[in-house]
């Protein structure tokens, strides 16, 4: 991995690290031990959006989830995100969003919230992993309840990477602004009862209530899911550098798993679940089961 890439790692960590502060060309120049002329160039060439762009993306996203939460008020989010006034906030996230802050906070109609990758997973997701450094995964029996996914398909994607190319990486902060069962997003594989002709296996979406009237985007699509059971598969922490090899671990422990140790047997009839890779929990994914016959 070249040094560019790391410098520009390391001024977006110290954008999400300093969010509420004041944030200079200078303290981007100087975490990324380059000049303030060439961390400038560097950070558009290598993201597609100036320092100050990205920096006012990121806020107005992370504006409209504490509005999400609720019991906040319009100019308490302004200040704490910094700001100068709450006309300019209002008017920002407008342009952002197509909506004024205080009726997204009452109608929580999607919207298409930024979502900062780090530059440096590119590079990592093309380096081989090593299957040899497996690690501890943690399995555990679950019941989801009978529930809707309200989802965008792909064409032909089988996995995250090529889905992205298909429908772009935006999908995700239109979902992370939706309300959801399990508190997050999700990314599924669907099995061929819940395709439709000519669409993808690998599928991005939200789990809510099977009776809830939520609002579905444009250009998404519905399905319904019954009461099932899971093993949710969980590996330990890791470093978010280490993500690759952290999904290959908890993915093969699950290919060697055996439920019927435990009276089960699995259920491909419904989807198998990914959550989102965060480092400070492990990866996780789900695979459905039922009560193996006698």
């Amino acid at each position: 991995m070249t040094e560019q890439i790391l410098a520009v790692q390391r001024m977006q960590d110290y954008m999400e690290a300093h969010l509420t502060e004041e944030i200079t060309l200078g303290d981007l120049a100087r975490v990324s031990l380059f000049s303030p002329w060439y961390a400038h160039r560097l950070f558009r060439e290598c993201t597609g959006l100036t320092p100050g762009e990205y920096l006012r993306r990121l806020r107005l996203a992370r504006s409209a989830l504490r509005l999400r939460r609720g019991n906040v008020r319009v100019v308490d989010v302004a200040a704490d995100l910094g700001f100068g006034s709450v006309d300019g906030f209002q008017r920002a996230f407008f342009r952002e969003f197509g909506c004024n802050p205080g009726e997204y906070a009452r109608t929580r109609v999607p919207i298409p919230l930024f979502v900062p990758y780090g530059v440096k997973f590119r590079e990592l997701r093309k380096e081989v992993s090593d299957m040899e450094q497996l690690q501890s995964v943690f399995v555990q029996l679950i019941r989801k309840p009978r529930r809707r996914v309200i989802l965008k398909r792909g064409v032909r994607a089988e996995d995250y990477f090529a889905y992205c190319q298909e429908v772009g990486c935006d999908v995700w902060g239109l979902l992370m602004s939706m309300d959801s069962l399990c508190g997050e997003p999700v990314c599924l594989w669907l099995p061929e009862q819940y395709r439709k002709p000519g669409t993808s296996v690998y599928v991005q979406g939200v789990e809510a209530e099977a009776e809830q009237d939520a609002p579905v985007p444009p250009g998404f699509d519905v399905i319904q899911l019954p009461e099932t059971e899971y093993l949710v598969f969980q590996g330990e922490p890791f470093r978010e550098e280490d993500y690759c090899q952290a999904i290959s671990a908890v993915q093969h422990a699950m290919e060697r798993y055996d439920p019927t140790l435990i009276g089960y047997e699995w259920d491909d009839g419904q989807p198998r679940i990914q959550l989102e890779p965060r480092g400070e929990r492990g990866y996780i994914e789900l695979r459905a089961v039922k009560k193996k016959k006698a």
